[in-house]
């Protein structure tokens, strides 16, 4: 993977130049972070409309047909009771119960599609690799996003049959003859698909969703406040190799099968421990935070129990200012025994700024069940 000094150019940077995009480098690719209408109304228009993102940056592999119990081998997820045309979320982790990334499965024909975290991706198929014959690193195609209440509305001027798509839904579509592989999911808590598109249609694709007057473009800056309204962990922040998934507050994705008492119970890195905690609770939790006043507490925060103890009790992980909350939040990882109704500070430039603990996600979400 290319550094920070040299990022990986997307094949749709020209359009988002052409667009107006601030580009950063982000896991080694140059991203656009925001166009003109800023972070802010980004943020806002997805919320009330539709988003286009360009997540090309994430990686595409293919997995062969026959390979569904050498990959349950590796994640905690019921992967062999996962019907064609679905998609489950899922993690791979460590003997000691971390997360080393975590990715989408998707059963489609002739295999198995994953989506894993750019930042991931070369120790991820090195790992798949190591366990699985035929592992193919998917090259020559974007990722899109189109996010938003109207995101349907407009997919479906382009592509009708998305409109019956359920969530998590995945499937494929033709688009003036490009086939796109299509499923109804995303990260911003809001309704909306995820479209992988050959990179030779990706531009005249793009522009046809543009062109609509519900969809704007989103930068990487948007989609993070948005991901953080929906309470939606991101890797290499609010999850790692040191953070379980009971920790981090995704046990819910751990298959009933794969559970204690289940038809294929663990056998995956780490069973052993994360099946404790499912049972026995973690060290740690993951907590929603509400900060006072409008100053946002950003990831290394340190939270105490008090305005006077020397030892923290926990850390922010993600934070920032909500646009649609109006007001800053946090997701943290805290001692598990601090008690869920208790006030909590926010240590900030020396000074001890109290907290409230909160119910995720802090928005709504919109997915269409």
């Amino acid at each position: 993977m290319a550094g920070d000094s040299n990022p990986i150019e997307l094949a749709l940077a020209p359009l988002h130049a052409e667009l107006g995009a601030k580009f950063v480098p982000f896991a080694g690719h140059s991203m656009p972070v925001q166009y003109a209408r800023g972070v802010m109304g980004e943020h806002q228009w997805t919320r009330e409309n539709a988003g286009l993102f360009d997540v090309s940056h994430m990686g595409q592999v293919m997995l062969p047909d026959g390979s569904d119990a050498a990959l349950e081998a590796l994640v905690p997820v019921d992967v062999i009771g996962l019907a064609e045309g679905r998609q489950r979320y899922g993690f791979f982790t460590n003997d000691l119960g971390g997360i080393l990334d975590d990715l989408m499965i998707a059963r489609v024909p002739g295999g198995l599609f994953l989506v894993v975290n750019a930042a991931c991706k070369d120790a991820d198929l090195a790992h798949l690799r190591a366990h699985i014959d035929g592992v193919e690193d998917i090259e020559g195609r974007c990722l899109l996003a189109l996010q938003g209440p109207k995101a349907e509305a407009a997919l479906a001027d382009l592509v009708p049959a998305v409109a019956a798509m359920r969530f998590m839904d995945s499937q494929r579509h033709d688009w003036t003859g490009a086939e796109l592989w299509i499923s109804r999911s995303g990260y911003t808590g809001e309704d909306g698909f995820e479209i992988s598109v050959p990179n030779d249609r990706a531009d005249a694709f793009a522009r046809a969703l543009l062109a609509d007057e519900r969809v704007e473009p989103i930068g990487l800056g948007a989609r993070d406040s948005l991901r953080l309204e929906a309470g939606l962990p991101l890797y290499g922040q609010d999850m790692d190799t040191t953070i379980s998934p009971v920790e981090a507050g995704q046990a819910w994705a751990v298959g009933k099968v794969r559970r204690a008492g289940g038809d294929r119970e663990g056998g995956f890195p780490g069973s052993d421990i994360i099946l404790d905690q499912i049972a026995n609770g973690a060290p740690r939790r993951r907590v929603g935070l509400r900060p006072e006043g409008r100053a946002p507490m950003r990831a290394g925060v340190q939270i105490f129990a008090d305005e006077t103890s020397v030892t923290p009790i926990g850390t922010v992980t993600s934070g920032g200012f909500g646009p649609t909350l109006g007001a800053p939040m946090a997701l943290a990882l805290i001692d598990a025994a601090t008690p869920k109704d208790a006030p909590l500070f926010g240590e900030v430039r020396g000074k001890r700024l109290h907290v409230t603990q909160t119910k995720l996600p802090f928005t709504p979400p919109g997915y269409k069940r």
